[in-house]
């Protein structure tokens, strides 16, 4: 028979044991009771990809150039008589407006005043001395008729003298034209309604003939030259003559656009760039002929980049340049890649004009791939994102069986 001392010994031996066991029971019969884990579908190794769907629509195709803004004409105001300069016009600075007809400048017009008075002077003395010798011709002719019966000779009727009155008659008439030409040239005139880019003179300057008096530029009309590639040229419609021009530039760090017309081409390919020339029109550059204050100003020496409007496709689409190679684009079938030849007519920068090989709602791969295989596994990148975020929910709800 075993004593008490004994038992109490085992008993403190298998308490621990038994907690264990017990703990061991419970734990098991919680995760007996606890539901399965949610099962996860198995992940697919696909290629992520993004897509855009192909819009084939009537498309306007651009051609860009640039260049810089000038007047249609610059003319240099030179003295063709000498003398003092005796008056400016108010608008005869740099960068004054002037009239056309109005008098710039005026040299000093005294001695041409003279020239003109003596030169009426000799044709008022050449015409009373042609009118004498008239006279006296027909004197001579009747005083021969009384005394004799045969014709009179030409030195008899004093037509030599006659002739010669004649020609000093034409030679004063000519002096006094040259005398008033010479009298209208100390009058410096505007051609044309202009704006004076460089005054050389001031009052009280002498100045020689051909003494450069300053330039004024035309500014009814502005001209650009754009350079053409010939490339270029097969998109604009008749070599781009008549096309409408929209031109792009900054003013006081404010866009600007102007409208312009293509009105000619040069006809020759430079030699050192092989680009072709077109030159756009633009009138009334500094709105002064239409008294629009609000409108921008195109200043002659802008530098402007030009949109020339070329020829209209019935059916195309522009994407990305990258996205076509070899001919060919990427596009995604039944979460499968495809790839399917295209025509394109035009790449120009970064993108390539498509005309055939696709056709409105198919959708386009915007992802570049690094192994692109024709029938590759794939997923859109935005189909996965939403999956990514429903997850968690998913986790959030409670097991089978959970109390």
């Amino acid at each position: 028979m075993q004593t008490p001392g004994f038992l109490g010994r085992n008993i403190r031996w298998l308490m621990p044991l038994l907690i264990i066991v017990a703990a061991v029971a419970v734990l098991i019969l919680m995760m007996a009771l606890r539901g399965a884990p949610p099962e996860k579908p198995p992940e697919k190794h696909s290629a992520l990809v993004e897509i855009s769907t192909v819009q084939m629509q009537p498309l306007q195709l651009t051609v860009k150039s640039q260049g810089l803004v000038t007047p249609k004409y610059t003319t240099n105001l030179v003295a063709q008589v000498s003398g003092e300069v005796v008056s400016l016009s108010e608008a005869f600075v740099r960068g004054g407006i002037a009239q056309k007809g109005e008098v710039l400048a005026t040299i000093d017009p005294t001695n041409y005043e003279v020239a003109v008075e003596n030169a009426r002077a000799s044709l008022a003395s050449a015409e009373a001395a042609l009118e004498l010798e008239q006279a006296q011709g027909e004197v001579a002719r009747v005083e021969w008729e009384d005394i004799n019966d045969r014709p009179a000779p030409a030195l008899g009727l004093r037509k030599p003298q006659l002739e010669q009155a004649k020609a000093q008659v034409t030679a004063a008439r000519a002096a006094l034209k040259q005398a008033q030409k010479d009298l209208d040239r100390t009058r410096i005139v505007a051609p044309y309604t202009a704006l004076v880019a460089e005054r050389g003179v001031s009052l009280g300057t002498f100045v020689n003939v051909g003494a450069q008096l300053g330039q004024v530029l035309d500014v009814s009309t502005a001209e650009i030259r754009l350079p053409i590639a010939s490339s270029e040229l097969q998109y604009l419609p008749g070599d781009g003559v008549g096309t409408p021009v929209i031109l792009h530039s900054d003013k006081n760090g404010e866009p600007q656009t102007w409208e312009a017309s293509i009105v000619r081409t040069e006809g020759v390919i430079d030699a050192d760039t092989r680009m072709r020339y077109l030159v756009a029109k633009v009138t009334d550059p500094y709105h002064l002929a239409s008294g629009d204050t609000d409108a921008a100003d195109l200043a002659f020496g802008s530098y402007v980049v030009a949109q020339l409007q070329g020829v209209e496709l019935d059916s195309a689409v522009q994407v990305p340049r990258y996205l076509v190679k070899e001919g060919k684009v990427a596009l995604y079938k039944d979460a499968k890649l495809a790839f399917t030849e295209v025509e394109v007519i035009r790449n120009n920068g970064g993108e390539s004009v498509i005309v055939g090989g696709v056709q409105s709602g198919d959708q386009l791969i915007t992802t570049s791939l690094e192994f692109p295989v024709e029938g590759m596994d794939l997923q859109l990148r935005g189909e996965v994102l939403d999956r990514a975020d429903a997850q968690p929910e998913a986790d959030e709800q409670p097991g089978a069986g959970e109390e």
